[in-house]
Order: C-alpha cells, then sequence, then structure tokens
C-alpha cells in the first residue's frame, strides 16, 4: 500500500484525486473487479476517507459517471461555436467529441463500457447524458432543414431518429478510434461526416433513398 497523505488540503482537491483514480481504476480495471482499497491507494488516501466523501463503491462510481458525462457534453458544446452554419457546428463538435474521448479514455471506458452493463442507476446517467448530445445533434438537422432549399418541414420523429443514429455512429466509432493505433480525431470526424452529413444532404435534397416494395 501506498503511503497515506496526512497533509490537509481543501475537500474539493481531495475529492478530485479520488474521482481521478477511480475514474483510472473503473475504466482500466471495471467495476467489478476494482476495489476501494485500490482507489484509495492510487488517491494517496485511507479507504475510510473515500468513503467519507463518497459514501460507497455505488456512490463513487456514479459521481465518475457524472463527472466524466459532464466533461464531455461540455466538450463538444464549447468546440461547436453557435452562429455557424450547422455543418460546420457538426464538425466541430464531433472533432471535439473525438479528441475528449481520445485524450481520456478511461472516462470514455467508464461511460461506453462500464456504466451501461451494470444497470440501474448507472444506465439512467449515461441516458442523460445521450439525451443532451441527441438534443444538440437535433437542433442542428432542423436548423439544416431549415437552411435547406427544399421543404424544411422534416418530421420530428424523422428528425430525432437521424440524431439517435448520428450520435450512436460516433460513440461506435470512438470506441473503434481508440483502439486503432493512428486514427486522429480530424480522422473519425471525417469519416462520420463523409458517412451521416453527406447522406443528411442528399434527404434535405428532396433525394431520399426508399426501400424496395415488400413481398406479397
Amino acid at each position: 500500500m501506498g503511503a497515506v497523505k496526512t497533509k490537509r488540503m481543501p475537500r474539493a482537491v481531495r475529492e478530485r484525486q479520488m474521482l481521478d483514480a477511480a475514474v483510472r481504476i473503473f475504466g482500466q480495471r471495471g467495476y467489478m473487479a476494482a476495489s476501494m482499497d485500490e482507489i484509495a491507494e492510487l488517491a494517496g488516501v485511507s479507504k475510510p476517507l473515500v468513503y467519507l466523501y463518497l459514501n460507497s463503491k455505488e456512490d463513487l462510481f456514479t459521481a465518475c459517471i457524472r463527472r466524466e458525462a459532464a466533461a464531455l457534453t461540455a466538450a463538444v458544446r464549447a468546440g461547436a461555436a453557435p452562429g455557424l452554419p450547422a455543418d460546420r457546428q457538426l464538425w466541430d463538435g464531433l472533432r471535439a467529441f473525438f479528441a475528449h474521448t481520445a485524450e481520456h479514455p478511461d472516462g470514455w471506458s467508464v461511460l461506453h463500457l462500464q456504466a451501461r452493463t451494470h444497470g440501474e442507476p448507472f444506465a439512467a446517467e449515461i441516458a442523460a447524458m445521450r439525451a443532451e448530445l441527441v438534443a444538440f445533434v437535433t437542433r442542428l438537422i432542423a436548423v439544416a432543414a431549415r437552411d435547406a432549399h427544399q421543404d424544411p418541414d422534416l418530421p420530428e420523429h424523422e428528425v430525432a431518429g437521424l440524431a439517435e443514429a448520428l450520435v450512436g455512429a460516433a460513440e461506435s466509432l470512438a470506441a473503434w478510434a481508440n483502439a486503432t493505433p493512428g486514427i486522429t480525431a480530424r480522422q473519425a470526424a471525417t469519416t462520420l461526416m463523409n458517412f451521416a452529413w453527406s447522406g443528411l444532404g442528399t434527404l434535405l435534397a428532396g433525394r431520399n433513398w426508399t426501400p424496395p416494395p415488400e413481398e406479397p
């Protein structure tokens, strides 16, 4: 075990140390395999202090999810400057998304892998994060529809479905990019823009793909 620090420091600083350590351990070892002893040792504090600050392993994991989710959504929103065309905002937001997930692989593991596989209340925290990202993308698609020279009124359910599909693709692509050496945030964002936004542009221009007739 590492030496326990005895020097007093502000609670916020100490708690940040604990969360940093917890994100690293949860992200690399998984929720079930992670131990409070490991987290305390990495943070340089005693295990009782971790419990004093964050109550339980479940509460600690929830705090990690909330912090990492807030950081990711803030990065995306900060990356997409308002006032720009919708495609440029999405491009900037995607680059920020892929850059953040690459720079914080343990945090992304907590959000994308760990929190999804251990039931409530963790899944609810992820659902809230996704809802915010989907709302952001939905707004951009609606703006693009209004700006299109064709009929700007895409059905609401269609806009929401497109946003859900794009966010899901971004999540999967981030997992692939993080596991594939040499893939940059710019490359990942370009791939998704070519895959999704180009197709969306065709839709907005009225050139919809239609499925073949159903067999009788």
